[in-house]
């Protein structure tokens, strides 16, 4: 039974040391010089009381942090702070200075963004991190960033917009057997993107890409993001309506897959936080490329 099996396990780690008890979904621990915390957010996005209280005083001091939350706090061009019962906020305990936090990472949305939000002169990175399994949410319904003084320049994102619209429309054409009119290649994507948002694109279209009305009607039906001032038409689902429905059914087993992962190597003067691809390509399973990179002082 499971009780046979966790003493199984146990065994296999004896030592007082290797042992610990979670007493709840929330935790803390202390990972050489830095101080990684884990609050539970539930399905509302929001904290208890008595969580809150306890997030509040394992956060106290100056040993550097890292907060791991199920609900990002910036996302998808959007602030979350992330209410707390009785008042507050847990953004607010980590922004405050006296706390020491250095970074915040989310899940929740399968994909990767980073945004370096200035406080008060430092850094704090702001991280959502979704994207290791399951179906790959959209990047490309992102609108242009601009938040807590982070833009388009600071802000990162993997798969990038033109390989997620690309990514997408391939997927459209072949659930609606209109592979000739939806399937968008990467540069026909990426030059749409620019074009729609108004910005430089991470990685430059390619000679030959041409914005159309076909490209223009497609990034359209998939919710491609718009300049603030142009009005919203109607689009077909890539993102909670789809993730209700179709997701389940859209799992695709041919690379690229766009997951990726996280690697975080402390030293006791920085943090690296380092994104990388998981394509389901050999070549990149051998060697996985690295997506994203910051180096975090913790000076």
């Amino acid at each position: 039974d499971d009780g046979a099996r966790l003493a199984e396990a146990r065994e296999l780690r004896p030592a007082p040391s290797q042992q610990a008890a979670q007493p709840g979904p929330y935790w803390a621990v202390d990972a050489g010089p830095v101080r990684i915390v884990g609050i539970d957010t539930g399905l509302l996005g929001t904290v208890d009381a008595e969580q809150g209280a306890w997030l509040r005083e394992v956060s106290a001091g100056d040993r550097p942090k890292i907060l791991v939350t199920g609900s990002p706090l910036y996302v998808d061009g959007e602030h979350h702070p992330c209410e707390i019962e009785g008042g507050g906020t847990v953004d607010d305990i980590v922004r405050d200075p006296a706390n020491h936090y250095v970074a915040a990472i989310g899940g929740d949305i399968h994909n990767y963004q980073r945004y370096p939000v200035d406080v008060d002169g430092r850094t704090v990175q702001y991280v959502v991190a979704g994207g290791g399994g399951a179906f790959m949410h959209a990047t490309h319904t992102i609108p242009r960033v601009s938040v807590a003084g982070v833009t388009e320049d600071d802000f990162r994102s993997y798969p990038l917009r033109g390989d997620s619209l690309a990514f997408y429309s391939a997927l459209y054409g072949r659930r609606l057997r209109l592979r000739r009119f939806f399937t968008l290649t990467e540069a026909e994507a990426t030059a749409v993107i620019a074009e729609r948002l108004g910005i430089r694109t991470g990685r430059a279209p390619g000679g030959g890409a041409r914005v159309t009305r076909r490209t223009r009607i497609v990034a359209g039906l998939l919710g491609t993001a718009r300049r603030p001032e142009r009005r919203k038409r109607f689009r077909l689902p890539v993102r909670k309506i789809y993730t209700s429905v179709f997701s389940p059914g859209s799992a695709t087993y041919s690379p690229p897959f766009f997951k990726c992962f996280l690697r975080l190597d402390v030293t006791p003067e920085a943090v690296r936080l380092r994104c990388y691809a998981a394509t389901g390509n050999r070549a990149q399973e051998v060697d996985p490329p690295v997506e994203d990179e910051v180096t975090i002082p913790l000076g």
